[in-house]
């Protein structure tokens, strides 16, 4: 079964190397499920593993439907990781209406040849599953990473199953993975799972310090984006 982490800094990349993983999927930022990690990151990691590196496409966090501006930015990410000597990206687009962005999806899909394709977990989102996994087929996506359209993998894990049962596609079960269900996945006839094994340390005493963290800016169903009227008026303020 192949078993890919989600690393998110050279460090865990090392690890995940080291326990035996097939691949990992590289990103930054897993409190909003990940974003598209720098260039400085994505060399050093290639420079020093021997594993498969996905790097994951996503210019912020938030919801799936992107601008025309945030779309230039994922293909010139996706050229980018082509030059570094990625192997694999990892993606998606939606509609409004939270079916797949068939024709942007597939600029992606294009743009990365001959790199491997995965459609990540935006597929969670998706209205039909079953017409999307048919429509991300005939793209030429290789692999969907998936939590079976539930909180976990563990509680997606019959959709998950039947899912796989209606494409040739990898159906890739991420969410929630870990060592006490890992080996229900292979059970049901997946052969790939996702997966962080994270562990939190290098702790900083920050008593009486201010937090950097922005609440308002966790939404997921909305995007902040300068506006122009209020950055105007600070630069009349003081000019």
């Amino acid at each position: 079964m192949l078993v890919e982490v989600c690393a998110n800094s050279l460090e865990s990349a090392r690890n995940a190397e080291r326990a035996g993983a097939n691949r990992i999927e590289l990103c930054s930022e897993l409190g909003v499920g990940g974003i598209t990690p720098s260039a400085g990151l994505i060399q050093s990691v290639k420079r020093e593993l021997n594993i498969p590196v996905h790097v994951l496409i996503r210019p912020r966090s938030g919801h799936f439907t992107y601008s025309n501006a945030e779309f230039e930015v994922m293909k010139a990410d996706i050229l980018a990781c082509k030059a570094l000597g990625a192997q694999g990206i990892v993606s998606g687009i939606l509609m409004e209406d939270f079916s797949v962005d068939v024709e942007r999806t597939k600029a992606l899909v294009d743009l990365a040849k001959p790199m491997h394709f995965t459609f990540h977990r935006a597929f969670d989102w998706v209205a039909e599953p079953l017409e999307a996994i048919k429509q991300l087929d005939g793209l030429g996506v290789q692999a969907i990473l998936t939590s079976g359209g539930e909180m976990s993998a563990e509680k997606g894990i019959n959709h998950l199953r039947l899912w796989q049962q209606n494409t040739t596609m990898t159906i890739m079960a991420g969410g929630g993975v870990s060592p006490k269900n890992a080996s229900d996945f292979k059970d049901v006839g997946l052969s790939a799972i996702h997966c962080s094994g994270t562990s939190f340390g290098h702790h900083v005493a920050l008593e009486g310090k201010i937090s950097m963290n922005s609440a308002k800016h966790l939404g997921e169903d909305e995007v902040a984006v300068s506006n122009l009227e209020t950055l105007a008026s600070i630069v009349r303020a003081v000019k």
